[in-house]
């Protein structure tokens, strides 16, 4: 599937040395830091495309988009793989209620998502899979899962044994009441008869009545959600150190079940560790509440652009808070940063500026720190309040737009 169009990402001076990202692993639960390489390789987990790209999507992509950003300028290759859930529940509900032919809608959200994320300056991922074209890989992964005694059959669908992965919840530190809790609220089904184990999620799902479905040998039917990212993040990886990806990332609302079932899958069908970081992001609430559907309260970032918002804007405004704490949203968050990127603006135009070296350096190095864009856009902020004389504002900008991606 295509992604969207390339972001031209500005080089840094080669006199500029950045140190190695440290980044907080919701598994550890510490700040991991990587060791060099020059090939990294990520993995995030995309949309259901049942809806328009809302705040907490965006916040989401950035924050993989920075850490995409800062290997790069290090001069590193970077696999980025993203999915698109483009067969699922919700998308399936959502068609039925709007009268409409389910492809038809994940098509449009499929592309108001690649314009939201052109205008957000976010680079492309390398791979952009959907889980349709990615079924003949799916297949394989549940028949090498079978040899490996991991699946088992409810009537006519097949389960994976999450007890085959001993791993199973080092992940996500739930108790068993905590993690039956989310699994029910999150797409699982713990209470269906004939279950060796609640919390064994679905592989594949048999035909059912009006609802689309694939060939296989086990039956006609269609994925379970989790084995796809498995599959996909398998196909398009290499496989050649202890841990498979560098960062398996998303928003924290994955980490259980999604994150911690498509670990125990890979590491079932691998013998190895999926990820050496498992990365998430904060939730956003708005106003005082939880953002969801059911509230009607969603941002999306077609609407805030359609009403004047500078995609730029969007994006600082994201970018200044801790990316992987929950966060709550007002409205006037946005225009300040529409007047904080006008005042920088207006700085780095300047006829003399002060020294610009120790700002480019403060950025980078507030970035390694568990991406502290916080710091990062006040060392800025300082700057343009600074006096003086020798500095080079065009080096800086190309500083602020090839790590921060605000392109001024």
């Amino acid at each position: 599937m295509n992604s969207w169009p390339e972001v031209v990402q500005p080089q840094l001076s080669n006199r500029f040395k950045l140190p190695e990202l440290k980044l907080f692993d919701s598994a550890s639960q510490k700040i991991k830091q990587f060791q060099p390489s020059k090939y990294r390789q990520i993995y995030v987990c995309g949309i259901t495309p049942y809806d328009a790209t809302h705040l907490g999507h965006a916040a989401t992509y950035l924050t993989f988009d920075l850490i995409n950003r800062y290997w790069r300028a290090q001069g590193c290759e970077v696999n980025y793989i993203q999915n698109i859930t483009d067969i699922d529940d919700p998308l399936l509900e959502r068609a039925a209620r709007d009268n409409i032919d389910w492809q038809v809608l994940a098509k449009s959200q499929i592309d108001l998502f690649r314009g939201d994320m052109v205008d957000l300056h976010i680079h492309p991922p390398r791979i952009y899979a959907g889980a349709i074209e990615e079924i003949p890989e799916v297949i394989r992964a549940i028949e090498n899962l079978e040899r490996k005694n991991s699946v088992y059959p409810v009537e006519s669908d097949l389960y994976f044994k999450i007890d085959s992965d001993p791993n199973f919840g080092k992940r996500s530190h739930l108790d068993q009441p905590q993690a039956l809790k989310i699994f029910a609220e999150r797409g699982g089904d713990p209470d269906r008869f004939g279950k060796q184990n609640k919390l064994d999620p679905l592989l594949w799902l048999a035909n059912r009545p009006n609802e689309p479905d694939w060939p296989a040998p086990f039956g006609n039917g269609r994925p379970g959600w989790h084995i796809e990212c498995a599959a996909i993040a398998l196909k398009y990886s290499k496989h050649d150190r202890s841990e498979i990806l560098d960062i398996q990332g998303g928003g924290r609302d994955l980490i259980f079940p999604h994150h911690e079932m498509s670990a125990a899958q890979v590491s079932v069908l691998t013998g190895k560790e999926l990820a050496f970081a498992y990365v998430h992001t904060g939730l956003i609430g708005l106003e005082g509440e939880k953002m969801s559907k059911s509230k009607g309260n969603l941002l999306f970032v077609s609407k805030l652009i359609a009403d004047g918002i500078d995609p730029m804007a969007i994006r600082l405004s994201l970018l200044n808070r801790q990316f992987n704490e929950d966060t709550m949203w007002t409205q006037d968050k946005f225009h300040a940063a529409m007047e904080q990127i006008e005042f920088w603006r207006l700085a780095l135009s300047r006829t003399e500026t002060p020294e610009t070296d120790l700002v480019i350096e403060a950025i980078f190095n507030s970035l390694s720190q568990n991406l502290d864009t916080v710091s990062a856009i006040k060392a800025i902020e300082d700057w343009c309040r600074t006096e003086g004389t020798g500095g080079n504002p065009g080096e800086l900008s190309r500083a602020i737009d090839a790590l921060l991606g605000i392109a001024l």
